[in-house]
């Protein structure tokens, strides 16, 4: 479990065909073999660490469903350790368990902010409301507006400036998990009906 409060933004340093090794520093901090750690938004098992590098095996499921295949050396990547029980929450319940990926096709200066637009698969926009939680790249984000086919986030100087959204342009590729809660909601009423 994720908070989508981004630790730190590393960068890519080797990817193959089921492997991707990063690096980083504050996510390596007390971090083992077997440990999960959040790499733009999907949850990754630590198999392989060395100084300030850490590998992760890929199954096809997880190039399949995020863009995590996708990444070149030197892409940053945005980096978070799982929450520790008894730890803060300072963004929203993230599993990262990427669902799909969306597209940026709007990116617009807003004073110190940049107004974001992103086009996402139909299948999910049914759990995408406005001012509700969504997480992109891993990083948990309020909705400003939801169209038909997409929605709006506004990101403030800080987002902008520790995570890799700062250097998100129009026609990436961004990783896309929806609030765990409307998920939940939607399965319960479903086994009630039916």
């Amino acid at each position: 479990m994720f908070t989508g409060i981004i630790e730190e933004t590393g960068s890519v340093r080797a990817i193959g065909p089921n492997r991707l090794t990063i690096r980083g520093r504050k996510a390596l901090e007390g971090t083992g073999l077997g440990d999960s750690i959040s790499v733009n938004g999907a949850c990754l098992t630590v198999a392989w660490l060395q100084n300030d590098l850490m590998a992760f095996d890929l199954m096809p499921e997880t190039l399949n469903r995020t863009g995590l295949g996708r990444l070149k050396v030197d892409d940053p990547v945005n980096l978070e350790r799982s929450l520790a029980f008894g730890g803060r929450i300072g963004g929203h319940l993230v599993q990262g368990h990427v669902e799909g990926v969306g597209k940026v096709i709007l990116r617009q200066p807003q004073g110190d902010a940049v107004l974001m637009g992103f086009e996402a698969p139909p299948n999910l926009m049914k759990y995408i409301v406005g001012k509700g939680f969504i997480a992109v790249d891993g990083v948990s984000l309020t909705v400003v507006e939801r169209q038909d086919s997409g929605f709006t986030i506004s990101l403030v100087k800080y987002t902008l400036e520790n995570t890799n959204l700062g250097v998100r342009k129009e026609g990436d590729v961004v990783n896309l998990e929806t609030d765990i809660i409307a998920r939940y909601v939607e399965s319960l009423l479903g086994s009630v009906r039916g």
